[in-house]
């Protein structure tokens, strides 16, 4: 009997032996998929400067509060440029918010790349053309999407650097962007 124990004792303890294994093995997949989604830390100039767990999520946990108040900043300039449109009465002022569009406006988030073009429904392109110059200048577009807004179309799209050490020549996307809208 106490044989039979102690075999049921060590079944057990291999049993959570191989759980906590399986466990670890799933939490380091999941910090490296992490680690993937965020940007390159600029100060690490070699693989012998790699970051602990705990300074990738780290540094997950800032890059996620810089999203956040980014998207907060463009919330409200989005807010801020439809009141402005809306509060508008006199037909100068509609006037001159006309003359400032297309808008165009690329920036540059380490990998990742983010494209704002604010035009008018008069004015007509193929959104396929924008994605095919920033997949032809090396971006792999993730999400795109847009929003019509009394008579201004809202473009977001969002696209990552496919070959990381090759990079995104984004004054030259930014030039083509711009033939193409204007």
């Amino acid at each position: 009997m106490k044989k039979m124990m102690s075999s049921s004792s060590e079944a057990s303890k291999l049993d959570r032996k191989m759980v906590e294994r399986n466990r670890r093995i799933q939490m380091k997949g999941l910090c490296s998929r992490l680690s993937s989604l965020l940007p390159p830390p600029h100060h690490i100039k070699s693989s012998k400067d790699m970051l602990s767990q705990l300074d990738q999520l780290n540094l997950a946990a800032s890059y996620i509060k810089q999203l956040r108040e980014r998207g907060e900043e463009l919330k409200g300039r989005k807010e801020q440029a439809m009141r402005i449109g809306s509060s508008s009465d006199t037909i100068n002022d509609k006037m001159k918010i006309g003359t400032k569009l297309p808008l165009i406006d690329l920036r540059e988030f380490g990998s990742s790349i983010e494209v704002i073009l604010i035009t008018g429904l008069q004015k007509n392109f193929m959104l396929s053309e924008v994605l095919s110059i920033l997949q032809e200048e090396g971006a792999e577009v993730v999400s795109a999407s847009f929003s019509a807004v009394d008579d201004k179309v809202f473009h977001t799209i969002h696209a990552q650097v496919r070959i990381s050490r090759l990079g995104v020549e984004t004054s030259r996307a930014r030039q083509r962007l711009q033939d193409l809208v204007f």
